[in-house]
């Protein structure tokens, strides 16, 4: 029996332009890890019926590592870093292979994109995904994204892609990030049958709705995906979490049928510039500041003075974003640091007209200015 129509799902699956699906491990793998095809062949076709509405789809998928597994007959996963980047290396090739013969089936081809956490820090690398992508585009394939675990140094940076979906889900104009897993969404308590719909306003109480379990084969949980999702809807994203081995779950989305729990978007769509700011960077530093100062950005949108700044750590320069906490030490917001660590420092609680006298100039009258701030806490004052 098909999901009930939803006039909310309705309205956001028809403002989206481009849906970011991410396949965990678990939703294309059989019992023993190997790679189940079929499910992929399905998937693939129903990603072909959202292609025709005119809508991209970038597919972000889990399963190298499984696949890898069942290429070099290892029997279990690996519990070393080299011995899973082997896996990886070798399973990414089938992995990718069956998703290009399925696309292959309606004349389509796969595009394979391999990232690591620095592809989206460093801003030029982030610009060249983003151009790369729509370049891709532009050709009809569709990308078939994943960490680079063959490089990564850190094992499992991303918490089995959900992180990885939200930050290539930022890259895009429009977009509805659906995380496909193997349960049917978020559930309010352990005994309950069905899952909660709809999410209208981010809340950090949902962490305590969840116990971040490592799932079988894979290296996420629903906290992971509670991470993600928090991201993507500060910045003006809607994202739907369904049980991705149930046939016909995208032709379900598609419809704006009620599947899974649908999160809504937080307040207005951010610029790219500035979702690249607040959840992507690394930040460099951080420079903590008195409530005054916090409630001028988070309130009024103001600018970073220097006198509301109390404690600057770490080393940066000019340019680089730097992390802005609250007298307690919680990170509110990031922004583009218009002084190195040293010169913040000297400047720190002081009067703009004193920066001259201390620096022999006066080349910002703001530490961070307004138009390179973002409020990173959904649940700041202001926001």
């Amino acid at each position: 029996m098909n999901a009930p129509v939803n006039l909310v799902r309705r309205e956001v699956i028809e403002t989206a332009e481009t849906l970011v699906v991410k396949v965990g491990t678990n939703v294309i793998s059989c019992p023993n890890a190997t790679l189940d095809v079929d499910r992929i062949a399905g998937l693939v076709a129903e990603v072909e019926r959202v292609r025709e509405t005119g809508r991209r789809v970038v597919i972000v998928s889990s399963g190298a590592v499984g696949a890898g597994i069942d290429v070099l007959e290892l029997g279990a996963r690996p519990d070393d870093l080299p011995h899973l980047q082997a896996a990886a290396a070798a399973g990414q090739a089938r992995l990718i292979h069956h998703y290009d013969e399925c696309l292959g089936r309606n004349g389509t081809h796969a595009a394979q994109l391999l990232l690591t956490a620095d592809d989206f820090t460093e801003r030029g690398r982030y610009l060249n995904v983003r151009n790369t992508l729509n370049t891709l585009f532009e050709y009809g394939v569709v990308p078939i994204v994943n960490e680079n675990d063959t490089v990564s140094v850190d094992e499992i940076g991303f918490g089995d892609n959900d992180r990885l979906a939200a930050l290539v889900t930022n890259l895009l104009p429009a977009p509805l990030l659906v995380l496909l897993t193997v349960v049917d969404g978020l559930f309010a308590g352990p005994d309950d049958v069905e899952p909660i719909r709809l999410v209208e306003q981010w809340d950090d109480g949902l962490f305590d709705l969840v116990r971040d379990e490592r799932s079988r084969g894979g290296r996420g949980g629903m906290g992971c995906k509670l991470e993600a999702i928090k991201s993507a809807t500060a910045v003006g994203e809607s994202v739907i979490v369904a049980n991705g081995t149930r046939a016909g779950v995208l032709d379900d989305v598609l419809e704006g049928r009620e599947v899974g729990t649908l999160f809504l978007a937080h307040g207005a769509t951010m610029p790219a510039w500035k979702r690249w700011i607040g959840f992507a960077a690394a930040p460099q530093g951080r420079v903590v500041l008195d409530e005054g100062a916090r409630r001028a950005l988070c309130e009024t949108g103001g600018s970073l003075l220097p006198i509301g700044v109390t404690a600057v750590e770490g080393s940066f320069v000019h340019g680089d974003v730097v992390s802005l906490a609250d007298p307690s030490g919680h990170e509110f917001a990031r922004g583009l640091a218009n002084y190195d660590a040293r010169d913040t420092t000297e400047i720190a609680g002081r009067r703009s007209e004193e920066i001259a006298e201390r620096l022999g100039s006066l080349p910002y009258a703001e530490v961070v200015h307004r138009d390179n701030l973002v409020i990173t806490d959904v649940d700041s004052p202001g926001k």
